[in-house]
């Protein structure tokens, strides 16, 4: 569908600072390629923001530039951004589906000029991916929600009795956390770990299973 009347705005991103600079070609391939695009679709670029620096799997919502841009969308009524890749957009799967969810969420249009279809149609991929991190996002809350739980429960336990009892309880708690923080933050920091491989296990598997779906079944 053309854009004609419509304007835009043109996000470019670099991850190397090696790659910045008046003798790189990085950001002027970008707007090159995006201003082609614009001219063909009849977008008028009317500003551009520049995320230097910045890697691919970063979260779209803690960069700089595109903060910025998506500070000054939001009061000039440009509903359009123009990338030059799905891939400086975000290169990392679940970011670009985080980010473009989130564009969407305030009416947003995110165009990739090398394929203008990419971001427009919900691919079967990227709807089950969604569900599964949803899945994934539950599930910690469920599981924070019961370990809560838990602790109130245990310090409860810890206040009954008499008033040695507790002062020894005390004692022998404050001993346990002086030798156990380290062990603490350990389990902090599994948690963590285990948080982050449950999400890229759940991802994997969710594209695996597109992938099969789309196999040829021989007959």
């Amino acid at each position: 569908m053309s854009g004609k009347g419509l304007k835009a705005v043109a996000y470019l991103r670099t991850s190397s600072k090696t790659n910045v600079g008046p003798d790189k070609d990085s950001d002027k391939r970008q707007l090159a390629a995006i201003n082609r695009y614009a001219r063909r679709a009849g977008y008028e670029i009317v500003d551009t923001f520049y995320d230097v620096a910045v890697s691919g799997a970063d979260p779209v919502n803690e960069r700089f530039a595109f903060a910025h841009m998506l500070e000054r969308l939001l009061g000039n009524g440009v509903r359009t951004i123009i990338v030059e890749s799905p891939d400086r957009f975000a290169r990392d799967l679940i970011q670009q589906l985080l980010g473009h969810d989130l564009l969407k969420a305030r009416g947003i249009t995110l165009i990739a000029a090398s394929s203008p279809q990419h971001f427009l149609e919900d691919t079967p991929t990227a709807v089950l991916i969604r569900q599964v991190l949803g899945g994934v996002a539950e599930f910690e809350k469920t599981t924070l929600v019961a370990k809560l739980k838990a602790a109130r429960e245990r310090k409860k336990a810890v206040t009954r009795g008499s008033r040695s009892e507790r002062d020894h309880r005390h004692s022998v708690s404050t001993r346990g956390r002086l030798q156990g923080g380290a062990e603490v933050g350990s389990r902090s920091e599994d948690a963590m770990d285990l948080s982050t491989k449950l999400k890229i296990t759940a991802v994997l598997a969710a594209v695996l299973m597109a992938v099969l779906w789309t196999v040829p079944v021989p007959v």
